[in-house]
């Protein structure tokens, strides 16, 4: 059988080769070996999408790249999604949490990686997928009446519409009984602390992190 680092290199290659098969069987093998989903998730998974981002980012992967990543990410979660919510039905919900990535902002990767840790951490994610309208977002917390309302921004262009859901949370009456977090890669703490967020992100394990330590009631 598989060690451990064995099958965790086997995750992180199958997103770095785009191949969904591969991820699939590293899961199953996980499961079979009784890995913990989150240990293949952040240092298999998810290490290689960080590894496909950077390369985007400097221009030597392009967007089908990516996509074919986040396929493959997917294809490994789901065989592990049902470990992970028997797991999860044992923790007591830790809160929920309201994420999207920004409008006029199609880039989700961030996002879905910070959505999933924070739903195998314990909470509850209501994840509203990308280029989400700020209007959703206010909507949202008002009908949901989430902890957290988290905006993700890719681009310095959308980062402005991270003061829009502040403003907007305001004038709906809504913006004391939620906590705003703001992450994505243009985003800094002197960013969040200018609009007025409560939680800047700055990675996903860094997010999950604050976002335990602001719901300690």
């Amino acid at each position: 059988m598989a060690s451990k680092e064995e099958i965790i290199a086997k995750a992180k290659a199958s997103i770095t080769e785009f191949d969904e098969d591969m991820a699939a069987e590293a899961a199953n093998e996980s499961l079979a070996a009784g890995v913990d989903p989150v240990e293949i998730i952040e240092h298999g998974y998810t290490a290689g999408m960080l590894y496909v981002g950077e390369q985007f980012e400097q221009g030597t992967l392009f967007l089908p790249h990516v996509l074919a990543a986040a396929e493959a990410m997917k294809a490994g979660v789901d065989v592990l999604t049902p470990e992970m919510e028997k797991r999860k039905s044992q923790t007591t919900k830790l809160g929920t949490v309201v994420i999207g990535t920004i409008e006029g902002d199609i880039h989700s990767i961030g996002k879905d990686i910070v959505a999933s840790m924070l739903n195998i951490a314990g909470f509850e994610v209501v994840d509203l997928g990308r280029d989400v309208p700020i209007k959703t977002f206010v909507e949202k917390a008002k009908e949901l009446k989430p902890d957290i309302v988290a905006s993700s921004a890719l681009m310095t262009t959308t980062m402005v519409n991270q003061i829009q859901i502040e403003e907007q949370l305001k004038e709906a009456g809504v913006r004391d009984k939620v906590k705003t977090m703001v992450g994505g890669a243009p985003v800094t703490q002197d960013w969040a602390d200018k609009i007025g967020a409560n939680i800047y992100g700055e990675s996903a394990t860094d997010a999950v992190t604050k976002v335990k330590a602001a719901l300690k009631r």
